[in-house]
């Protein structure tokens, strides 16, 4: 007579049981859950596009965004006059192709800082506000109502107008206008996890309120964070764009996209190519880091990070809950 030995898993001889819950497996890595949203995907996919052509491509290019021709002023976009002449020149003979290339990486000099930064200082402050509370939370947020009370763009032409207009100094004052939007985001989320019982265990076993922020209460307000911060993006760049538009922002010889549409709008019945093209890249970007936000926020939230492993037909339709 032979004996049959239990398996780990609750089985026998190799079979499940089938009143034993199968253990939770793993959630799928970020990229499976991108490859399941197809306008996520290509939205990932235009932004790495941008990047990469910000940082390689004045190294490809040359001088070319700065070489000046006026024999070929105004020149149609056109396949007969090589890769730099495939979107046209402007009044001066420049490549369009090549100053969009370096207007990239400009825009993305500016936007990119002032996000980082008004994420790293407004999320710190929120945060350190939101779990002590009392006066220091009201200090932070009375601050925050303060700078929230000037509209960016205004506080903006304001400070520009008084001091020269250049990255630092642009990348500074966007930077400070759009902390209180992170500050108010983290201090929210702080005072609704500093009452949860995994905190109070860390401040009973003698944790400093620092390492409660970083270690309990950072991982659940990330998500949150990050796609306030990617949403924040598209806002920059456009302020940005305004700035150069109006003539307050980015300054010749340096170009960005803004810049280029205000250079061009002059030109927009003859040649509609020179202020055009930028504003459709502006479009794309904003467009494309809009709709990676939404997948964002689905895919850091473990609440939520079901969604995206539903077929598309299902999506947005509430699963029916498991009989007991």
């Amino acid at each position: 007579m032979t004996a049959t030995l239990d398996k780990p898993d609750g089985s026998k001889d190799g079979k499940k049981n089938k009143g034993v819950p199968a253990v939770a497996s793993r959630p799928p890595r970020w990229w499976l859950l991108l490859g399941r949203d197809t306008m996520a995907a290509v939205a990932a996919v235009v932004l790495g596009l941008v990047l990469l052509t910000a940082l390689i491509g004045p190294l490809l290019l040359g001088d070319a965004a700065v070489r000046q021709d006026l024999s070929a002023s105004l020149r149609p976009p056109s396949f007969d006059h090589g890769i730099t002449g495939l979107l046209g020149t402007d009044i001066l003979g420049r490549s369009v192709l090549a100053r969009l290339v370096e207007a990239a990486g400009t825009t993305l000099s500016v936007a990119i800082p002032a996000v980082l930064c008004s994420l790293f200082i407004g999320s710190a402050v929120g945060m350190w506000a939101g779990f002590h509370g009392g006066r220091r939370e009201n200090i932070a947020m009375r601050v925050a109502d303060v700078i929230l009370s000037f509209p960016s763009l205004l506080l903006a032409v304001v400070v520009l107008y008084v001091f020269e207009p250049s990255v630092a100094n642009i990348v500074l004052i966007l930077a400070v206008a759009r902390i209180p939007i992170y500050l108010r985001t983290a201090r929210a989320e702080a005072a609704e996890l500093k009452s949860r019982l995994f905190v109070d265990a860390a401040r009973t076993f003698g944790t400093t309120s620092w390492a409660t922020i970083y270690r309990h209460i950072l991982p659940i307000a990330l998500p949150t964070l990050l796609t306030v911060a990617t949403l924040d993006f598209c806002f920059v760049m456009l302020t940005e764009s305004s700035l150069s538009f109006l003539g307050i922002g980015i300054q010749p010889p340096d170009v960005s996209w803004g810049l280029m549409v205000a250079q061009g709008r002059q030109f927009l019945q003859t040649a509609w190519w020179i202020a055009v093209l930028p504003g459709v890249a502006i479009v794309i970007t904003t467009v494309s880091a809009t709709i990676l936000a939404a997948w964002v926020r689905l895919a850091t939230d473990p609440a939520q990070r079901w969604r995206l492993t539903l077929p598309k037909n299902k999506r947005g339709k509430r699963t029916p809950e498991v009989s007991a």
